[in-house]
């Protein structure tokens, strides 16, 4: 039996690689990792099923201009920039589960808001409440919690793959939902989402390790050199990925003719082909874990926002800019978190996780600033010759000072 199991092994590299990812957990931290991710995934769905359509749905807008329409996509990163900190060490004094229950009800009654809203002003309002549930940082600090040091690196890309699922099934379903039921009803479903994700948190085992109460260390030592580097990555991949889909959906809808109903083709194509190569690339990463596959990661985003720039006229160019993008973006939306909760030490982590995400978060809406300012120039290649410049600067810069130095 065996045998013929390691032979369907073997017929199979993508199944192995998902083995060794899950492989070495015990049953209370598969558990807990997959609860987590759950939670992730019902949060970030109502996130990600916007993103696709918000920005045509905003321009119709009484008072919207270019601009707006970018704070209108990326304006939930802002309050979310804020407060990660603030939650993150709250969740360090008080324990994760209340911070994180709190923040969903808040992120539900922003999208209740934004949902019953008429103008572009009512909406970034409700996106800007969305925002102030800003629990990211608390989540990932409780996966971190619920998991030894020598298996963190694969949980965390266990939930950089549930988020990154939760991209495919929103990017799929956004613009069906939105074509059909009206883009509203994506910010009503955002709601029911969030309260869900609150009844799952039931579920996790009992057990889960406290965070110790250090509260004079815990800000400062957020702030190390090394740290940072990882603070400004996931700052500099949340700016480009949000200024980019600022500009994607007028891409699609202008410049191809691609009916919104009819976006979620492209989307499926080619974050399916992504994900076949992001998880190779989380397995070289804990093997070798070196910079040269960040490098690589930056590299993929750097090629894709170039093609869109030069050759995004054509449905398979796109197709194939959007696959490449993908494939860089989920192994650095896994690893960069994953980096980070294994240098910072228990007592501060909520803190420097806070730190993190208010960092993730300002890139979206420096994303939604950027991508909106200059998508008023009227063509998207615009935003992504942009996007390609700065993932050449990340990448310059990352060659001078690795992050994993």
């Amino acid at each position: 039996m065996r045998a013929a199991q390691s032979a369907v092994v073997q017929r199979n590299p993508m199944s192995s690689d998902i083995s060794q990812i899950v492989g070495g957990m015990e049953g209370r931290e598969r558990r807990a990792v997959g609860v987590i991710a759950l939670i992730a995934i019902c949060r970030m769905f109502g996130l990600f099923a916007l993103l696709p359509v918000l920005a045509l749905f905003a321009a119709d807008l009484d008072g919207a201009t270019p601009t707006l329409v970018g704070i209108a996509v990326g304006g939930y990163g802002l309050t979310q920039a804020a407060l990660q900190i603030p939650f993150g060490t709250l969740s360090d004094r008080i324990g994760r589960i209340p911070v994180i229950v709190f923040g969903l009800l808040v992120f539900a009654a922003g999208s209740v808001i934004a949902g019953m809203s008429e103008s572009i002003n009512g909406v970034i309002g409700g996106r800007l409440l969305q925002g102030a549930g800003a629990i990211s940082a608390t989540l990932t600090a409780l996966l971190a919690d619920a998991t030894r040091e020598e298996v963190r690196t694969r949980s965390m890309a266990i939930l950089g793959i549930g988020i990154g699922t939760s991209f495919l099934l929103a990017l799929i379903a956004g613009p069906v939902i939105a074509a059909y039921a009206g883009v509203r009803s994506l910010f009503w479903f955002a709601a029911a989402l969030a309260i869900a994700a609150c009844l799952l948190l039931t579920l996790l085992p009992r057990g889960i390790r406290k965070p110790e109460h250090t509260p004079a260390r815990n800000f400062s030592a957020a702030f190390r050199p090394d740290l940072i580097r990882l603070d400004l990555y996931i700052f500099f991949l949340h700016t480009i990925l949000t200024a980019s889909f600022v500009a994607l959906p007028f891409l699609l809808k202008n410049s191809i003719g691609v009916v919104l109903a009819d976006h979620w083709k492209i989307y499926i194509g080619a974050l399916a082909m992504s994900l076949l190569g992001t998880v190779p690339l989380i397995i070289a990463d804990e093997r070798r874990g070196k910079s040269s596959t960040v490098a690589m990661a930056i590299l993929l985003l750097l090629a894709g926002q170039l093609i869109l720039a030069i050759a995004g006229s054509a449905v398979g160019s796109v197709l194939a800019a959007l696959a490449i993008f993908f494939a860089g973006f989920n192994f650095l939306e896994a690893g960069l978190p994953a980096r980070l909760s294994i240098r910072a030490t228990g007592n501060v982590r909520g803190a420097s996780l806070g730190v993190f995400a208010s960092a993730q978060f300002l890139g979206a809406f420096a994303g939604g600033l950027i991508g909106g300012f200059l998508l008023a120039s009227g063509n998207p290649a615009t935003v992504f010759a942009a996007c390609a410049l700065l993932s050449a600067t990340w990448l310059v810069a990352h060659r001078m000072v690795p992050v994993d130095r």
